[in-house]
């Protein structure tokens, strides 16, 4: 029986969708014809007339169209093609009403009967109010442009009359033509089967409406309403199907209630004719126990003889599939037909040919693999360089001779645990070393201190780069340690040589500086040891040849002193714009014009600002003094993410090209009251922040200085309270 009520509701259900696919397909043209109307009517109610609707319900396919106006307690139709729907109200119209308010509000309508588009809603098909005799689907819009909500119907009898041929009633007669057993079936609504009907006069006439009927398809005579509404509610509710049995007329009748999930849930009522059931039932069992018997006799019969037919190339694909198991790939499979079997052997013999040549491939590359390795393991553990792998956690998971070599500890002592080489002040260091390259930061040539075995602290250089798993992630790092203690020992010599020449180049500059002055100084005590007394100007050209030597001796010094190095994190923006502001006012004087381009991100970095500030101050001022008549100052100033680099240029009367190699030199000077040392000064500061400073000229064109300053700086140079070793200047 659930197979029968099954079919009855996929069939109702089949015909319910291609009644509302229709239904919809009304409702979206019941729209496009309102949405026409809207376009050729005027917005204002007052300015539409009757006799328009007619001819534009002809143009556009409709039985008619109708004009609502909304008042305070009502809608009322005001204008129509149809003079039976003039002065129709809609406060007794129900969910119609409410659909009503809502498209009036909101443009839109909430109610859960009919189809609800944009601006639109089309109620079910129902009897209409002007006339009962009339069926018609209904269609309302309003989207706010319009004094008036617009009404476009159609008939809707021939859809009735469809329905009646072709669909929900069409099924069921033909159900209960083909199956004796069943005697009614009806579709009963919850809402309102059991109750009392709903019935409304319209025109003088009763009517009970369509969307309002307790049986909403089928036929129901058989039935007992009252006792029956109480087992359609609990279908409904439970979502189960309700059965139960009775005696009519001398008949064993069992009544199924099967519900059905929609937008309104309802429940498809079947009446069922016991006795005729078990007749059938009966005749079924025996029909199907003999053609069982039979099937099954044959079957048997079928099945030894094909079972050695089909099982002939399964066991040899077996014997395949167990020889490439043992690693023959190359003995086919004889093939001797081209149906699925066939197919089934020709692709175990391409398997067999693709893994005999996978296999191949496999076995030559593991071994170039192993001569990869081989290679890579006699390079690493060859090279005179320390290699060594730690893990994330700083334990080390392999050494190479080298690294046994310079730190004394072998692979097996490594591998037991942690060992102390690096010393207590430069864990942070390490720590920081770690955390740079985790951020994608290079470590390349870092100058740092170990400890051997033998607790000898070594000078080394190290290079640390990321090793990474196959999904990309860091996993270990590879160290790569130089020992530098010779090279620093060596350096240290070689420096001090440089700056005792240096000194001595000093020295012989200044003594000759200072020799002129000092032969003026002769020349006038002679004079005055001669005369007795010296006049005023004697006196004041021997005050300025003194300042001038005090002049030459304070520079010496600053050069010969080490300076103590402040280092902070400081905006080299903000130091250029400082000192363009000190050398504003002596620029305008001079007829003197300043461009500035500076990087608006900023251009921060790790240096010692008053310095920098000194450098800027040194070269500006010999661009200045570069242009007595007037020209223009161009500083520039711009972060290129791993260094800062700042221009300066003037347009004045520029360097010789043979001068330019002798920049820096002490004492070597254009100006008539320059000693050099200015720009040796400079120079050096910019090597103290390990940057570099060039020099761009051409006579009558002007001079270009460029400054490049690392953005990074070794930890002794970051570290205020350590000095900087001086750089060489010859």
């Amino acid at each position: 029986m659930s197979h029968i009520a099954n079919q009855v509701n996929l069939s109702v259900k089949a015909a319910e969708n291609a009644q509302e696919t229709i239904e919809a397909a009304l409702a979206e043209r019941l729209r496009a014809v309102a949405i026409a109307a809207k376009e050729q009517l005027n917005p204002d109610i007052s300015q539409v007339t009757n006799e328009q609707l007619v001819k534009l319900s002809q143009e556009l396919g409709v039985n008619d169209i109708s004009l609502w106006r909304k008042h305070p307690d009502d809608i009322i139709i005001e204008k129509s093609s149809n003079p039976e729907e003039i002065g129709l109200s809609s406060r007794s119209m129900d969910y119609f009403y409410r659909a009503f308010q809502q498209l009036f509000k909101y443009h839109n309508a909430a109610v859960t009967q009919g189809q609800r588009l944009d601006n639109f809603w089309s109620g079910p098909i129902n009897f209409a109010k002007s006339n009962p005799d009339h069926i018609n689907k209904w269609g309302y819009y309003y989207d706010g442009t319009t004094n008036y909500m617009i009404n476009p119907f159609i008939d809707a009898k021939p859809l009735l009359a469809f329905d009646q041929e072709h669909g929900t009633e069409t099924i069921i007669h033909s159900i209960l033509n083909d199956t004796p057993e069943i005697i009614e079936i009806a579709g009963l609504d919850p809402r309102f089967f059991g109750k009392e009907p709903i019935l409304k006069f319209k025109k003088g006439e009763l009517v009970h409406n369509l969307d309002v009927r307790g049986v909403i398809f089928g036929t129901y005579t058989q039935y007992s309403e009252a006792a029956d509404a109480p087992l359609v509610e609990q279908a409904v509710k439970t979502g189960k199907t309700v059965t139960a049995d009775t005696d009519e007329d001398g008949r064993s009748i069992r009544k199924s209630f099967y519900p059905v999930a929609s937008e309104h849930p309802y429940a498809i009522g079947i009446q069922f004719d016991m006795a005729t059931i078990g007749k059938e039932l009966r005749s079924q069992l025996l029909l199907h126990a003999s053609i069982s018997l039979g099937l099954l006799l044959l079957t048997l019969a079928a099945s030894y003889w094909l079972a050695g037919v089909f099982m002939r190339p399964i066991t040899a694909v077996l014997r395949k599939v167990n020889a490439m198991a043992q690693g023959d790939f190359d003995t086919p499979i004889p093939m001797h037909a081209k149906d699925e079997f066939g197919q089934l052997i020709s692709h175990v013999n391409d398997m067999g040919r693709s893994l005999s040549r996978y296999t191949g491939e496999l076995k030559s590359a593991a071994g170039e693999l192993r001569e990869t390795k081989d290679y890579l393991e006699s390079l690493i553990f060859h090279t005179s360089d320390s290699v060594h792998v730690r893990d994330l956690d700083g334990r080390i998971v392999r050494v190479n001779l080298a690294f046994e070599k310079l730190y004394g500890w072998s692979e097996e002592e490594v591998a037991t645990g942690h060992i102390a080489y690096v010393p207590r002040d430069r864990e942070a260091e390490y720590a920081e070393m770690s955390n740079r390259i985790l951020r994608g930061e290079l470590v390349n040539g870092f100058q740092t201190e170990r400890y051997t075995k033998d607790g000898r602290k070594l000078d080394i250089s190290i290079t640390v780069s990321p090793i990474r798993g196959a999904d990309g992630a860091i996993v270990a790092f590879s160290c790569i340690s130089r020992d530098m203690t010779e090279q620093k020992i060596t350096a240290e010599r070689l420096l001090r040589s440089e700056k005792l020449s240096a000194v001595g180049q000093l020295a012989a500059g200044v003594a000759h500086e200072i020799r002129n002055p000092l032969t003026t100084l002769r020349g006038f005590v002679q004079l005055g040891a001669s005369r007795g007394k010296l006049g005023n100007e004697h006196l004041g050209l021997m005050l300025t040849e003194l300042d001038r030597i005090n002049a030459i001796v304070s520079d010496f010094l600053v050069l010969s002193k080490p300076q103590k190095m402040q280092y902070v994190h400081t905006d080299v923006c903000q130091i250029m714009s400082d000192t363009l502001l000190l050398l504003g006012t002596e620029a305008s004087m001079q007829g003197i014009t300043i461009e500035a381009s500076l990087d608006p991100s900023g251009a921060a970095l790790i240096c010692e600002p008053n310095r920098l500030k000194q450098v800027f101050l040194n070269i500006m001022k010999n661009s200045l003094e570069a242009m007595p008549s007037g020209g223009t100052l161009s500083a520039h100033v711009m972060n290129s993410g791993d260094a800062v680099e700042i221009s300066v240029s003037d347009t004045g009367r520029g360097i010789p090209a043979e001068d330019l190699p002798r920049l820096g030199e002490p004492f070597f000077t254009s100006k008539d009251n320059g000693n050099g040392l200015g720009l040796m000064v400079s120079q050096q500061i910019i090597a103290q922040h390990r940057g570099t400073m060039l020099f761009h000229s051409a006579v009558g064109v002007g001079t270009r200085i460029e400054i490049r300053l690392p953005q990074q700086l070794a930890d002794t140079e970051k570290e205020p309270s350590q000095p900087l070793p001086e750089p060489l200047l010859l």
